[in-house]
């Protein structure tokens, strides 16, 4: 199927661009989202005659759009999940997710803004998306942690299975030397000079 792209489509075209598309993906998303119109000499006709004036528009949104870019850039928000000690979570951290904490940031995106690479699904370090505008996209970071003294230590660098590996191994080596104590003590227990008796055979 022949569309008109109102705005620019990413892989697809810029504003104006006459392509072809699979009707269902011209059906599903670019003519509901009114990022295209069918290419008939009526709609390319129509377009021709607001081209101005969705050049326009698209200038402001993009200048809008740029402005939220400049308060994302590089920004990381700290995601609280519960998970397992091995670092699993208990479900997974979605777009939805995502949208909601821009919210509370005062940050307003639609869900199919968000674009996450694979579904998030233990504790780390990770980046999302956020299609702000055909022409504008911004990088924000997500440090899914347990609580927030895991979040500073996963900024940091560690990671928590580290952390965990390093705890285990200060703990073993808190019971070892408790028992080299208890050992040293029993054998202290055990010397008769300790207790101020003679070690001389002849004084038995």
């Amino acid at each position: 199927m022949q569309v008109i792209l109102l705005e620019r489509v990413a892989k697809l075209g810029q504003m104006g661009d006459v392509v072809n598309v699979k009707p269902g993906y011209a059906r599903n998303y670019l003519l509901p989202q009114g990022k295209a119109l069918r290419a008939s000499d009526d709609n390319i006709k129509s377009f021709e005659n607001r081209k101005a004036e969705l050049e326009a528009q698209n200038l402001e949104t993009r200048k809008e759009a740029e402005a939220v870019a400049a308060k994302l850039n590089d920004a990381a928000y700290v995601v609280i999940r519960q998970a397992s000690d091995a670092g699993a979570l208990y479900g997974s951290v979605s777009p939805r997710d995502v949208v909601d904490l821009l919210a509370e940031a005062g940050v307003t995106v639609e869900k199919r803004q968000v674009v996450i690479g694979a579904p998030i699904k233990a504790l780390g370090l990770y980046n999302a998306q956020i299609v702000l505008h055909p022409e504008v996209e911004v990088e924000i970071g997500l440090n899914v942690a347990r609580s927030t003294e895991e979040a500073e230590l996963q900024a940091s660098g560690k990671t928590i299975q580290e952390v965990a590996a390093e705890e285990e191994a200060a703990a073993e080596f808190e019971i070892a030397e408790l028992f080299d104590d208890i050992g040293a003590a029993g054998q202290d227990d055990d010397d008769p000079r300790d207790r101020g008796e003679s070690t001389d055979p002849r004084d038995a």
